[in-house]
């Protein structure tokens, strides 16, 4: 076994969480915020924009099983690379879409994808994800590990789930990203 780390930012970790979960290969998924310059954060200091992070979540997973390539093949379609300063819902820096690398390999990857996406969206836009040396991760309150599963969370999700799947759509196409994943 081969186990790497892969720290992707993409809007509310929340909605970031489902799609790599149950994926063969990933051991964990863990919410967070990294990118920035306190210690220590807390969720209400990153979500007002207090830290210079920007919410997060970091993957263990076995690179013999599921490639860096595949993770970020999965991030691109759960993410509006067009929009710098937030994603879907979420606005501000602390919801900017961002690959975190954890080696040269990682960031030669993750260029390369980013390079590929060029005339594959829907919309005439620039591609501004940015493609940043990993930093300190730190793990969110334990109240956001696995949100989307948790008794009572499925309501308030809706219209985050809803609003980002629109944007998808116009972004990517008119594809349901399950369809586009498998």
């Amino acid at each position: 076994m081969s186990k790497e780390i892969a720290t992707l930012a993409g809007g509310c970790f929340w909605c970031m969480l489902e799609p790599f979960d149950e994926k063969t290969g990933i051991e964990s998924v863990v919410s967070g915020y990294t990118g920035g310059f306190k210690e220590n954060p807390t969720y209400e200091e990153v979500k007002a924009g207090e830290t210079g992070h920007t919410e997060a979540i970091q993957i263990a997973f076995d690179n013999s099983v599921i490639s860096y390539e595949e993770l970020l093949g999965i991030y691109w379609q759960q993410t509006d690379p067009t929009d710098a300063m937030g994603q879907f819902m979420d606005r501000g820096s602390s919801y900017r879409p961002e690959i975190f690398y954890h080696s040269e390999t990682q960031k030669e990857i993750a260029e390369r994808s980013k390079e590929n996406l060029k005339g594959k969206l829907a919309i005439d836009a620039s591609i501004v994800t940015q493609i940043s040396p990993a930093s300190t991760f730190y793990p969110a309150e334990e109240y956001h590990q696995d949100f989307y599963k948790k008794e009572g969370n499925h309501e308030r999700m809706i219209p985050l789930e809803e609003d980002r799947q629109n944007r998808l759509n116009e972004v990517w196409g008119d594809v349901d990203n399950d369809e586009k994943n498998s």
